[in-house]
């Protein structure tokens, strides 16, 4: 599972934003699941940052955003990342040494019913 959070911050907050960053993926990364983490920089919009973070199933993610642990030190930052999708499904993925294509775990009607329907 692929988690994609971007940040927009002026060029002058970048270094606080690292700082930040390096404390989430920190706490993050001691969770149960975890896989690896990158930041990144957009090379054509500056201030524009991302925070990649793979998982290995949607339910090692959800869990580890609900330990005390991390809400205490990572949701803060991690709620100052742009609103819009950030949790993806991978369904295909090629290494150097392996293709590997997964079917969507999504059920048919995913996107017609909601919480409350």
């Amino acid at each position: 599972m692929l988690v994609l959070l971007r940040f927009q911050v002026s060029a002058l907050e970048v270094p606080g934003f690292l700082d930040r960053a390096r404390l989430a993926v920190e706490v993050l990364g001691e969770r149960p699941g975890f896989v690896r983490a990158q930041v990144a920089q957009a090379l054509d919009q500056a201030g524009l940052m991302v925070l990649e973070l793979e998982f290995t199933n949607v339910g090692s993610y959800r869990r580890a955003l609900s330990s005390s642990d991390v809400k205490m030190r990572a949701v803060e930052f991690l709620s100052t990342a742009i609103d819009e999708p950030s949790a993806f499904e991978v369904l295909h993925e090629r290494t150097v040494t392996a293709v590997n294509d997964s079917p969507s775990s999504l059920a048919p009607d995913h996107d017609t019913f909601g919480i409350g329907d």
